[in-house]
This record gives structure tokens, C-alpha cells and sequence, in this order.
């Protein structure tokens, strides 16, 4: 097995979904791995969040050669394909990530390997909800039936928003009597 290694630091991260889990499993486990206490980042935030300030700034701190640790992979993106991209930015910059019970250490070429046939996996995910969603794209307008999201706006209250409008009433004012964007108020301005 070849391994490249790492001469830089470990770099841990921990995360737990809601208030109520504790940290305590995945932070005695990157204890066990050598992480130092002051060299992990932990959060409580639910993984289909993209705004997890904690895994940035671990992101943005980690240099060529260190190499970020977490308890498993699942702890760094919202899903398989998000985890991929995250490795693979991580990779490309030189910094390894080492999962302690998935067994994936980038160092190595069986890691590397894992790695790889994860992002094929997310591809092929990828690919299905693609597909998917195509075929109900389909069948909808096979239906008659509307395809895509749903008008912010009813036809009564577009017509009664231009006439509003066209009576001097403010894009600010029409936002907040109608709650909507000032996108769609432009949006059903411009359909005149």
C-alpha cells in the first residue's frame, strides 16, 4: 500500500445534529486519533445546512500537509456528493482527511481508492435524481398539469399588483402588502 505522508498537523472536526446529541463519542475518538483538544473544530448543526461556520473556518485554516480527521465521513457535507466535492477541494490543495471508522485516509492508496468510488457513487446519484425528476417532469406535463414551482402570485392578484402600481404605489409598499420578493413584483410588472 503506498502511503504519502502527511508532515503537517491533525486537524479535527466534530459535529453533532441538535442540541440534545453529544460530542463526547466523536470527540474522545479524534482524541484516540492524536488530534490535540485545541486543533478541533465542533458545531451543533444539522448537516443539510450549508452555513456551518465552524467546518469553514477548519476549511479555511487547514495548510498542505496537515491532515483533517473526523469520526466519519458523513460528519463533513450534507450529502454524498457535497462530502465528495469537499474531500476532493481538500485533496487538490494537498491536506488529507482521515476518517476514523470509515477507514478512508486520503494518505494511502487504498483511501485514495474509497475516495474515488465514492465520487462514482455520487455521480450515479447524481444521475438518478436527474432522471427522475425528468420523468416527472414528463408525466406532469403529459397531465396538463403545471410543471415547476407554483406562481408566487394568483392571476386576480398580478392584475390587481399593476394596477396598484400603475396608481403610483412603491415596489417597497407592494413587497409588503402582497409578501413577496421584489423579484417576483418585477416579474409580474414585466409580464404586462
Amino acid at each position: 500500500m503506498t502511503t504519502v505522508a502527511p508532515t503537517g498537523v491533525l486537524l479535527g472536526y466534530a459535529r453533532v445534529s441538535t442540541e440534545r446529541q453529544s460530542l463526547d463519542q466523536q470527540l474522545d475518538a479524534l482524541a484516540a486519533a492524536g488530534v490535540e483538544p485545541e486543533r478541533v473544530w465542533t458545531e451543533k448543526a444539522s448537516g443539510k445546512r450549508d452555513d456551518r461556520p465552524q467546518l469553514a473556518a477548519l476549511l479555511a485554516y487547514a495548510r498542505e500537509g496537515d491532515t483533517v480527521v473526523v469520526w466519519r465521513l458523513d460528519r463533513l457535507g450534507r450529502s454524498l456528493s457535497h462530502i465528495v466535492r469537499t474531500v476532493a477541494d481538500l485533496t487538490e490543495r494537498g491536506v488529507h482527511v482521515r476518517s476514523i471508522t470509515d477507514g478512508a485516509d486520503s494518505s494511502t492508496s487504498t483511501g485514495r481508492m474509497m475516495i474515488g468510488i465514492l465520487a462514482t457513487l455520487a455521480e450515479y446519484e447524481r444521475e438518478l435524481i436527474n432522471e427522475r425528476a425528468a420523468i416527472a417532469r414528463e408525466a406532469r406535463a403529459a397531465r396538463g398539469k403545471p410543471v415547476g414551482r407554483p406562481s408566487a402570485l394568483t392571476d386576480d392578484q398580478t392584475r390587481q399588483l399593476r394596477v396598484l402600481r400603475a396608481a403610483g404605489e412603491t415596489i417597497p409598499a407592494l413587497v409588503q402588502q402582497f409578501g413577496v420578493s421584489r423579484a417576483t413584483v418585477y416579474r409580474a410588472l414585466d409580464g404586462q
